[in-house]
């Protein structure tokens, strides 16, 4: 059966827009290359047009010259008319991919406005308000638990407050007097060693002079008085 009506040929895949693209670049590329040639071969018959006297070998110059310029101008237009097609297949592109984005972004969004329906309704208005209004009735009544557990059982409730004010301001008072003298209050005050010498309310040992040639005899204990001689025992 084949071979009566023949297989069907695999038909190749028509190219992407970047593949023509990068097809119309290169051969716009090559042109490119072409016309940077032309104008080397310009600049030399210049020089030559430059130094050569006017007559017949000017004017053949001339017409070379004349002949590459034509040349360089015919591709220069189809220079630019291959970078207008890529241009054009360039945008042609740039909307295709926007709208694959705007396909994508549609799609997703279907997705999350599906998944936020269906967790809508396992939540409701009136569920959050009874919640919040029940939070707060908690959190008044763990206030109220706060203050009761809070009081002092020892300040009675009938005190007055003006006499108690009276008592503040002769406190201050006192405490103003005691810091005049010396700026600083009594209970501020470091404590003071106690004079021995004065509780015990002794006289002052006499300071006598020694003989010449003898020894001070007696001396004094650590209270200043004299102290007891030691009887010496004998053999």
């Amino acid at each position: 059966m084949k071979r009566v009506f023949g297989a069907k040929k695999n038909k190749d895949p028509p190219p992407s827009i970047q593949d023509a693209s990068d097809k119309i670049t290169k051969r716009g590329d090559t042109v490119e290359e072409k016309i940077k040639k032309l104008d080397v071969e310009l600049n030399k018959y210049k020089e030559q047009i430059k130094k050569t006297r006017p007559g017949p070998a000017q004017e053949a110059v001339k017409a070379r010259a004349m002949r590459v310029l034509k040349q360089k101008r015919m591709y220069e237009g189809q220079r630019d008319m291959l970078y207008n097609q890529t241009f054009n297949l360039d945008q042609v592109q740039f909307a295709a991919e926007g709208i694959k984005d705007a396909q994508q972004t549609m799609s997703a969004l279907k997705s999350a406005n599906k998944e936020l329906k269906g967790a809508m309704k396992t939540v409701k208005i009136e569920d959050i308000d009874n919640l919040q209004d029940e939070m707060m009735d908690l959190m008044d009544v763990s206030n109220e638990i706060q203050e009761t557990l809070g009081r002092s059982y020892n300040v009675p409730d009938d005190l007055d407050e003006d006499e108690l004010m009276g008592e503040l301001d002769a406190l201050e008072a006192d405490m103003g007097f005691e810091t005049e003298a010396d700026g600083v209050p009594s209970y501020l005050q470091p404590d003071k060693e106690p004079d021995l010498d004065a509780e015990l309310n002794l006289p002052a040992a006499p300071a006598g002079h020694a003989a010449p040639g003898r020894s001070n005899a007696q001396t004094e204990d650590e209270l200043g008085l004299p102290a007891v001689p030691r009887a010496s025992l004998r053999g």
